[in-house]
C-alpha cells in the first residue's frame, strides 16, 4: 500500500508540476483575452511559456544531467536558489519583450505575478524551504478563475491533491505546502488588483 501511495504521489507531482500549470495558464490567458480571435492569443501564451516554462526547464534538465542538481524539483537550498534566480531572469526577459510587442496586458499581468512570487520565495528559501509546486498551482488557480469566471475556483481540488502528493513524498510538510498555496493564491490576488489587468475586459 505504501509502495502505491508513492507511485500515485509521484505521478501527481510529474503531471501537476509548475511548469505544466504556467504552459496551461499563459495559453488560456493568451486565447481568453486576444482582442482579434483568438488564434494569435495562443501564439502570445506561447511565447511567454518559453520565458516562463521552457527556459527554466531546460536550465534544470541540464543540471540534472551534469549532476549540479539531484532531481527535477532542485530541493536542496543552495541549488534551488540559484535556479530562482535563473527563473526571474528569464521571466523579466519575458515581460519585457511582452510589452515591447504589445501583447495582451493580462499576459504581461501575469508575468508580473510570477515575478513577484518567485522573488518571495527566493527570499523564503534563504531561511525555509516552502513548497513552489503549491505556490504556482494555486497562484494559477487564482489567475484563471478571475479570467474566466469563479466556477475555475474548483481546480483547488488539483492543489490540494498537489500539496498531498509533495508531503506524501516527504519533500515537504504540511505547513510549508500551505505556506506555498497560501502565497500562491494571495500574491496573484495582489499582482492583479494593483495592475488592473483584468479591468475593461
Amino acid at each position: 500500500m505504501a509502495a502505491r501511495q508513492q507511485s500515485i504521489a509521484r505521478r501527481c507531482s510529474y503531471l501537476l508540476e509548475p511548469k505544466n500549470w504556467l504552459v496551461a495558464t499563459l495559453l488560456g490567458l493568451g486565447w481568453r483575452f486576444d482582442p482579434a480571435s483568438g488564434a494569435a492569443g495562443l501564439g502570445w501564451g506561447a511565447l511567454a511559456a518559453v520565458f516562463a516554462a521552457a527556459i527554466p526547464m531546460l536550465f534544470i534538465g541540464h543540471g540534472v544531467r551534469n549532476g549540479r542538481f539531484a532531481d527535477r524539483y532542485v530541493g536542496a537550498r543552495g541549488p534551488r536558489l540559484l535556479v530562482l534566480a535563473v527563473i526571474l531572469a528569464s521571466i523579466g526577459m519575458g515581460l519585457a519583450l511582452l510589452v515591447l510587442l504589445g501583447a495582451p496586458r493580462q499576459l504581461a499581468g501575469y508575468l508580473i505575478f510570477m515575478l513577484c512570487s518567485v522573488a518571495l520565495l527566493a527570499l523564503i528559501t534563504t531561511v525555509w524551504k516552502v513548497s513552489i509546486h503549491c505556490a504556482v498551482s494555486a497562484g494559477s488557480v487564482v489567475v484563471l478563475a478571475r479570467a474566466f469566471g469563479p466556477a475555475l475556483l474548483a481546480l483547488i481540488a488539483l492543489v490540494a491533491l498537489v500539496g498531498w502528493s509533495r508531503v506524501a513524498l516527504r519533500d515537504h510538510t504540511v505547513v510549508q505546502v500551505v505556506a506555498g498555496a497560501v502565497l500562491g493564491g494571495a500574491t496573484a490576488a495582489v499582482a492583479y488588483t494593483v495592475t488592473g489587468a483584468f479591468t475593461s475586459v
